[in-house]
């Protein structure tokens, strides 16, 4: 059983917190909990976080899973948090006043197997939306629910932890929910370095991170098919469902990364950003419950079909030569990340930004940042940082068959 339940769980059951699921699949019973107003964002260190993790360590246990944390289900990391917008958190051994406790929780199947696969999603989001991160600019905080950021990956998570309990015996599995991602990575990175399994018997890693709006078209964005050779061919030979946007690179804003620079093999799964990306809008009603069963319905194929090939070799992507440059200056959009065509397209723009003042507008495509010509979602970033704040220049876009020069001020 869970040896560290909180009061702070009693006290939402108490408080009329939606009651937890049986072990069995429930998608949505899992998001409503873990997205509700009485977690308050989980924001990584905060109660509401340490909540939501003693609610995931009990899914775990009542679904027969074996502790694989260093204190029961759980692995706690001390970080100090980044002071400025262009630094980065950083792990501690003292504990001071500045010192935040993230939790990792890790659940295990043991089929006795020489190789292990990990499946994660993490949990933490953005609290009150107070400590940076926030696309929200109403005049107070409010509670960032993260339904599909990213209470989605977990429910998949934990369905996924369900079905694979008695099938597909040839590798074991460990079920992570990580800490501190929107802080950097932080709880798959810690892992990763000081990991409860042994690292070089990890066959595979796939990551769950916004899976929750599967649009009607059914698009669905995976990252890292070149981070091994059978992953395309895998992919795309057992898909009959979705229209499948693909990207070969192992190095993406979400914890696969933290696996793939420990050199293994990663799969991301991603159903693209929307309007409530990052807002108190991100909310349980709005999630596509259906979608998120194809999608688990999908990567459980894919394990099965994975599942009598051995260990996994381990490629390194060409894309990941050049570091993900750092930005000084923002132009306040957000990108298309399923969008499969020449250019960034922008699905979102952000109030009181320069892209705002400078007119853009969601759908547009940018080409180009002044001298810089914009090809794919790389270039557009190399371009913006190449800038500093107070500089001007033009941005040229496609809007329809047009193309459309704006003057922006960063």
């Amino acid at each position: 059983m869970v040896k560290q339940m909180s009061l702070s769980v009693l006290l939402l059951t108490l408080m009329g917190c939606p009651t937890q699921p049986v072990p069995e699949n429930n998608l949505k019973a899992d998001v409503e909990f873990l997205a509700s107003d009485e977690l308050q964002g989980r924001q990584t260190g905060s109660d509401g976080e340490k909540s939501a993790a003693d609610y995931i360590a009990q899914r775990f246990d009542d679904l027969g899973l074996e502790e694989k944390g260093t204190n029961g289900y759980f692995q706690d990391f001390k970080f100090t948090p980044k002071t400025d917008p262009h630094s980065e958190a950083s792990f501690t051994e003292s504990e001071d006043g500045s010192t935040v406790i993230g939790r990792n929780v890790l659940g295990y199947i043991d089929n006795k197997a020489e190789r292990t696969i990990v499946i994660g999603a993490h949990y933490d989001h953005l609290g009150y939306g107070d400590l940076g991160g926030s696309l929200f600019r109403g005049e107070e905080n409010e509670i960032h629910n993260g339904a599909d950021d990213n209470a989605s990956g977990v429910a998949v998570m934990l369905n996924l932890a369900y079905r694979l309990r008695d099938h597909n015996k040839n590798n074991n599995y460990l079920f992570m929910a990580f800490s501190g991602e929107e802080l950097g990575l932080l709880g798959s990175n810690f892992f990763v370095k000081n990991s409860t399994v042994p690292v070089d018997k990890i066959n595979y890693m796939f990551n769950m991170d916004m899976v929750g709006r599967l649009s009607n078209e059914k698009t669905l964005a995976i990252y890292g098919t070149g981070t091994s050779p059978l992953f395309k061919q895998t992919v795309m030979s057992n898909n009959e469902t979705f229209k499948i946007i693909e990207n070969e690179s192992g190095v993406g804003p979400s914890d696969h990364t933290s696996f793939y620079l420990g050199d293994i093999p990663v799969l991301h799964f991603f159903t693209g950003q929307h309007s409530d990306y990052h807002k108190p809008t991100d909310d349980a009603d709005k999630l596509n419950y259906e979608g998120m069963q194809l999608i688990s319905d999908y990567i459980f194929t894919l394990i099965s079909d994975l599942d009598n090939n051995g260990k996994l070799a381990f490629r390194k992507t060409a894309s990941d030569e050049t570091e993900t440059p750092r930005f000084k200056v923002t132009l306040g959009v957000i990108p298309d990340y399923l969008f499969d065509g020449e250019g960034m397209r922008i699905d979102g723009v952000s109030e009181d930004k320069p892209a705002q003042k400078a007119g853009l507008q969601k759908g547009d495509v940018v080409v180009a940042l002044g001298d810089y010509d914009v090809k794919h979602m790389m270039g557009y970033m190399q371009a913006l940082s190449k800038f500093e704040e107070g500089n001007s220049t033009t941005v040229k876009v496609k809007r329809g068959d047009q193309v459309v020069s704006v003057e922006v001020t960063f």
